[in-house]
């Protein structure tokens, strides 16, 4: 399992209930479920955008050393590594999310 814990935007009490394998069925915590619903949505989009300017960063870093603009290859191995491990980070998330899809889906009613 992979910990992302420490990843900046992540909201932990998000994390926990994705940790714990659901969210709380009490009634006394609808509320708090919905915003902490949202707030997973909204930080789920702002990592995909983060993930899309990463990835633009590490192809338009890859452009300007093809073309001689930059003799760094240091600038270019830290912009692949980073579109790298975002992009592992993402599909992660997306595995987690649909795996979690799935078993709310085969739920007997």
């Amino acid at each position: 399992m992979i910990d992302v814990s420490s990843v900046p935007g992540i909201d932990q009490n998000a994390l926990k209930v994705l940790q714990n394998g659901g969210v709380n069925n009490s009634i006394t915590k609808v509320k708090s479920d919905d915003n902490m619903f949202e707030s997973l949505l909204n930080n789920a989009i702002d990592n995909i955008n983060t993930t899309n300017n990463y990835l633009s960063a590490a192809e338009n870093e890859e452009i300007r050393f093809a073309l001689g603009e930059t003799d760094s290859a240091h600038d270019l191995t830290i912009a692949l590594s980073k579109a790298s491990t975002a992009l592992q980070y993402t599909v992660a998330v997306r595995d987690k999310f649909l795996e979690a899809y799935k078993e709310i889906m085969q739920m007997q009613i």
